[in-house]
């Protein structure tokens, strides 16, 4: 029986916008872990104009005949199959990355998961590597647009721990797990890329 590929809108929506950043902030990547890979359309994509890179999918299992159907009609071997990851375990991969990247994960995370991604994500990166994070976010507390607004409290509807995350605590977290904050990009549809940096210890 084939495997269901699923589609997502919102991954066909911003892939551009995303790739058009990624060529410059992964140019000098070899490797890159893509924590929660969803239905694996990111991966074919971003695989495909960035051939210098090895693209290391991962995901809860639930999620991974997706990818997978995705990456054999790719038919591309710099797309890997996923690995299972749930960053809220210590199960984390044994492999060394240049670069994380992660879309649409942080506000349906619990919180707690979020921090263990970071701490996650500082063993496995080398020294100079970055973690990329799209996704909306707010500033001071506050909203950036009435739609973050709405789906903030959408998200909120579907889990009490959901929600948009504030930039502040973003940083702060980032402080604690030797990262820094380096670029904080405007993204189309009120989203961000965050560029974090890992620091020497």
């Amino acid at each position: 029986m084939q495997a269901i590929k699923l589609f997502s809108p919102a991954c066909e929506r911003n892939q551009e916008p995303i790739l058009s950043q990624l060529k410059t902030y992964l140019d000098q990547a070899n490797k890159v872990l893509e924590i929660g890979s969803g239905t694996g359309q990111h991966a074919v994509y971003f695989s495909h104009h960035l051939p210098h890179l090895v693209w290391q999918t991962s995901d809860r299992e639930k999620n991974h005949a997706s990818i997978q159907a995705w990456i054999n009609d790719a038919a591309n071997d710099r797309v890997l199959t996923p690995i299972s990851l749930d960053v809220g375990s210590e199960n984390w991969p044994a492999q060394i990355v240049d670069a994380v990247f992660t879309a649409n994960t942080c506000h349906i995370m619990h919180w707690h998961e979020v921090q263990c991604m970071f701490a996650g994500v500082s063993k496995i990166l080398t020294e100079g590597g970055l973690l990329i994070i799209y996704g909306p976010f707010n500033y001071a507390g506050q909203f950036t647009s009435d739609s973050n607004r709405e789906f903030d409290a959408a998200l909120k509807l579907q889990a009490a721990h959901r929600g948009i995350r504030d930039i502040a605590d973003m940083q702060e977290l980032a402080k604690q797990t030797q990262f820094i904050l380096q670029q904080d990009i405007e993204m189309p549809a009120n989203n961000r890329l965050l560029v974090f940096k890992k620091m020497r210890p």
